[in-house]
């Protein structure tokens, strides 16, 4: 399984974007496009729908060696052992998601932050098991996934990556088109949603994509 410290493009899978039908499909072109994590985020779906797409995607996933993460259900991904889940500012605390995820060894936990003050306090959290795994940061763009937030533009990208010792992957609006200037800004590690699922090559977009991401990589 591709280690965390090697994960650059952080695929997230949406059933916003997906009809659950194709999500084998649109997942399989991700993989072979070379996203190094993905994560499934089924918003307002019922949970034992997610847990069955989740136990179907998983092995296709784990086949390319790519973790696969569940946003919001800790408990689904402790229950089917998968590679994490993902939580945010209003849900259940990171230890309290370790606690459930962890039915093995090296399992993740990501937290989203939208400001720099939120990224500092996840990653010096007074409890060691409250540290995430990794932090999301945005959205840096205007984005329907997340029309209830401020964009925070790219201007902090720089700062964050100085005071926060955890991988960080910036997120909201990202795409093909905005990337070199989010790179430039300082990031080293993207997420991609709308701009990956709705490409009309998927394979291609990711290995463009990566290739910007090795070229900029310090």
């Amino acid at each position: 399984m591709k280690p965390l410290h090697a994960c650059h493009l952080y695929g997230i899978l949406d059933l916003g974007y997906v009809a659950a039908g194709d999500a084998a499909r649109v997942l399989g072109e991700m993989l072979r496009g070379g996203v190094d994590i993905v994560q499934l985020r089924a918003k307002r779906f019922p949970l034992a729908e997610i847990a069955g797409l989740a136990r179907a995607l998983h092995p296709l996933a784990a086949e390319a060696g790519v973790p696969f993460i569940i946003n919001d259900a800790p408990a689904l991904a402790g229950e089917i052992g998968v590679e994490g889940a993902h939580v945010g500012q209003d849900d259940m605390p990171v230890s309290q998601a370790r606690c459930l995820v962890e039915t093995g060894e090296g399992r993740l936990v990501g937290k989203s932050t939208h400001s720099i003050a939120q990224a500092v306090a996840a990653a010096t959290a007074p409890d060691p098991r409250d540290v995430p795994d990794y932090i999301g940061f945005g959205p840096l763009f205007a984005t329907p996934t997340k029309p209830d937030y401020t964009p925070i533009g790219i201007a902090e990208i720089r700062e964050v990556h100085a005071r926060v010792n955890l991988p960080i992957f910036c997120i909201g609006g990202i795409k093909r088109e905005n990337l070199d200037a989010v790179l430039d800004a300082g990031a080293r590690r993207v997420v991609i949603v709308s701009g990956i699922l709705q490409a009309a090559d998927i394979v291609g977009y990711c290995r463009d994509v990566k290739q910007r991401l090795a070229e900029a990589r310090f």
